[in-house]
């Protein structure tokens, strides 16, 4: 399918439509009134790809970036786009765009309508990244001639160098991430902004909502400090309204062509959104927050009265731990300057002032950007910020999103920061109140709230609260998040990152070498938790996704590789590669990190537990005695036998719940025909989940979960009732994780005095 209309995509076809492209057709289905449109899917940038014959040289390009070197990766990002821009796009598929955007024409009653062309990477608008910007979107184009050029611009800004820069920093392989074009209807809208179905920052049940006058880019790119509205959802009561000075809009010329425009004088200052349009605005979030079954993300628009939604996607930043902002009154220093808190924390440094993006050099490590407004361009240099502050913007610009997906603190809306901060002088930021501070402030504790390690409140539960970790560079702040420990940290990331695949390392007699890489990289997670806990996972090696390391050429072709040879099921298979990780972990003990136990995973049956403990034990490290063995319950055979397992001997097993699901229930969740089908609720699923939790606590073994459910609150609460000894999520999920454990555990407590009572 190289062209789709939105009314036969849902959620679940990302591969096929992007994330943008996906939710715009899940909502469509939804019946939400959505602006209409296509998709040209990532198949057709593929098809394009493949057939102008550019794939080798535009991945040769990227193999030799240093993405640090700034100079070189826009050099290397506008080769790369003059490729793609002169390359000639297969006749079929010009045809075929021709004949949607033909379609959308008559559907609408307009010769040539407007459109919007919008990026729609495959890998955009998952829960777990926002990609705010990384690639473009043109406004106002019409004709068949003008949308097939734009389409073509689209697929060229997945190599925009923001773009490259940030998919090498979160670890997605350039070849594997396709892009997907979203051409859709544009919406004229007369106020347009961002609807944030809970608080991004605290998580709070309200809409947080922000708006301005003309087309919605202004509100999402900065350009604007918006109105702010805040209205309870419960009952629908307006609880804040906060007016701004919107000077610039988005609006049309006489040529349909978007343009930035001074807002009239008698505007400005005007409010945007009615009481009556803030509460249409609330029940439409509260439709789509149902409909989905999360917290969202939403731009809109109110086109001659009518309220549209352009796009819905899941919040990428709760759970994040939220600290005690400092007092104004504090002694923190004079305030400098107020404005809206946008990333909650405390941050101190120097002030860089950024006025154009030739400055970003001037960004070091650890200072304070200051700046009109982000784009996704600063990127680079945000990360090397320990603090971000905007003269324009809202909670839900370009600088808020970021700043709050990077875990630094920002402050936005100050109207004045790059005039009145002086250069090189040193601030401190509040960025849950908004202010900015005069000095540097060096003690401790508020060291330690800049690193997000101190809550105001510590909240205690018997349950214990752990961190999933893959990469060992995400286990400071997964500790800094008060965590008892890591209940999985995965093997497979580290090889990857190595690119090296592991029989490699045997096959050219370097054991060794493979020992000091598993080694080195598990003591930094190690390190970072001692003495807490931490469980490593031993490898788990799909045979699709080490084909492509370095010695990988052999790995065999796989139909279904999720079924196929990996887990210990491989490792028995190649025993000399579960040795060396063995003494991997035996050399750390013998430094003195007791805290690592070590688990096998995917194993049906008991002999395979037998075999992994006696390699384990050949190798002078004696389960039980030396280190605390345990394994993964992610097949339904391993629940069912749980109780053979505890004969042969475990100390801990930890519930893989995204294996458990999918092999329980026969479904593949990233299989768009079927993942409507995966739920972690299913009966099935939680009754193996319950069996495995209840015998484990009869037999005094420990018991964790690592799948994804050991982030939902409701089904935390039924685990804790289970008696699960830990429940170990994702680091942003931590400090919600722990609140509903605590709830659980004291209505246990009451439950069982009202009892006595009766």
């Amino acid at each position: 399918m190289y062209v789709v209309k939105f009314e036969d995509l849902n959620k679940s076809d990302i591969g096929i439509a992007g994330g943008k492209g996906a939710n715009l057709g899940e909502l469509t289905q939804a019946g939400i009134p959505v602006p209409p449109g296509f998709v040209v899917t990532a198949q057709a940038y593929e098809k394009f790809m493949d057939e102008a014959g550019i794939n080798d040289s535009v991945m040769g390009i990227l193999d030799k970036i240093d993405i640090n070197d700034t100079k070189a990766l826009q050099a290397a990002a506008e080769e790369i786009k003059k490729i793609i821009i002169e390359a000639p796009i297969p006749e079929d598929l010009v045809l075929f765009i021709r004949e949607y955007y033909n379609e959308l024409c008559q559907r609408v009653g307009e010769d040539d309508t407007d459109v919007a062309i919008r990026s729609s990477a495959t890998a955009e608008d998952l829960p777990e990244a926002s990609f705010a910007g990384q690639q473009d979107t043109f406004l106002h184009v019409s004709g068949d001639d003008e949308v097939i050029e734009y389409i073509r611009k689209c697929w060229a800004s997945l190599f925009e160098a923001r773009a490259i820069f940030y998919r090498e920093e979160n670890d997605f392989e350039h070849s594997k991430v396709y892009i997907a074009v979203v051409v859709q209807k544009m919406a004229n809208a007369d106020k347009a902004g961002v609807m944030f179905t809970v608080n991004p920052s605290t998580g709070e049940e309200i809409a947080l909502i922000e708006g301005s006058w003309g087309l919605g880019e202004s509100v999402v790119s900065g350009d604007v400090t918006p109105d702010n509205y805040q209205v309870d959802k419960k009952d629908n009561e307006i609880i804040n309204v906060t007016i701004s000075d919107k000077k610039v809009m988005y609006t049309n010329d006489e040529n349909g062509t978007s343009i930035k425009v001074d807002v009239p004088d008698e505007l400005r200052k005007e409010r945007v959104l009615s009481d009556e349009e803030l509460i249409e605005l609330t029940e439409m979030g509260k439709r789509v927050q149902a409909h989905y079954g999360e917290p969202m993300d939403t731009e809109w628009a109110f086109e001659k009265g009518n309220l549209f939604l352009l796009q819905a996607r899941p919040i990428t930043t709760l759970g994040d731990v939220v600290e005690e902002a400092a007092d104004e009154s504090s002694d923190l220093g004079d305030v400098l300057v107020r404005g809206l808190g946008a990333s909650p924390g405390m941050a101190s440094g120097v002030v860089k002032i950024v006025l154009d993006i030739d400055e970003l050099d001037k960004i070091k490590d650890g200072d304070i950007m200051v700046t009109t407004m982000t784009t996704p361009d600063m990127v680079p240099a945000m990360r090397r910020a320990s603090g971000i502050v905007t003269d324009e913007g809202g909670v839900t610009c370009h600088a808020s999103i970021i700043s709050r997906e990077l875990g630094i603190p920002c402050v936005v809306g100050t109207g004045d920061a790059t005039t009145t901060l002086e250069e090189n002088s040193g601030v401190t930021l509040d960025g849950k109140k908004g202010l900015v501070f005069e000095g540097i402030s060096e003690t401790k504790e508020e060291a330690q709230v800049q690193a997000g390690a101190v809550e105001a409140a510590p909240i205690i539960t018997v349950t214990e609260v752990k961190a999933n970790v893959s990469m060992p560079e995400a286990a400071e702040k997964a500790a800094a998040t008060g965590a008892d420990g890591v209940g999985l940290l995965r093997t497979e990331h580290l090889m990857l990152t190595s690119g090296i695949h592991p029989g490699k390392f045997i096959a050219d007699g370097e054991e060794d070498k493979l020992i000091d890489t598993i080694a080195d990289n598990v003591q930094i997670v190690a390190d970072a938790f001692y003495p807490r806990p931490v469980w490593y996972r031993t490898l788990d090696a799909p045979t699709d996704e080490f084909i492509t390391l370095e010695g990988g050429e052999n790995e065999p072709r796989e139909h279904n590789p999720m079924l196929g040879w990996r887990g210990i099921r491989r490792e028995l298979d190649q025993p000399e590669i579960l040795k060396c990780e063995f003494k991997a972990i035996k050399k750390l003990h013998e430094k003195g990190y007791t805290n690592i136990g070590i688990m096998i995973p995917l194993s049906q049956s008991p002999e395979e537990l037998k075999q992994a403990k006696a390699l384990c034990s050949e190798v002078g490290f004696e389960p039980h005695k030396d280190v605390e063995f345990g394994m993964m319950v992610e097949i339904p055979a391993a629940a069912i036998m749980i109780d053979e397992y505890i004969k042969v001997g475990i100390d801990f097993v930890s519930l893989g719940t995204n294996d458990l699901t999918q092999y329980t229930l026969a479904v593949d969740r990233n299989n768009e025909f079927v993942a409507k089908h995966y739920s972690e609720e299913h009966p099935a699923v939680m009754k193996l989940i319950e069996r495995t939790i209840r015998k484990c606590a009869e037999a005094g073994v420990k018991c964790s979960i690592c799948g994804q459910a050991g982030s939902v609150p409701h089904i935390v609460e039924k685990l804790v009732e289970f008696g699960i000894t830990s429940v170990s999520s994702n680091t942003d999920a931590i400090a919600d994780v722990r609140k509903t454990v605590a709830r659980a555990e004291q209505k246990i407590i009451l439950d069982a005095a009202r009892k006595r009572l009766e």
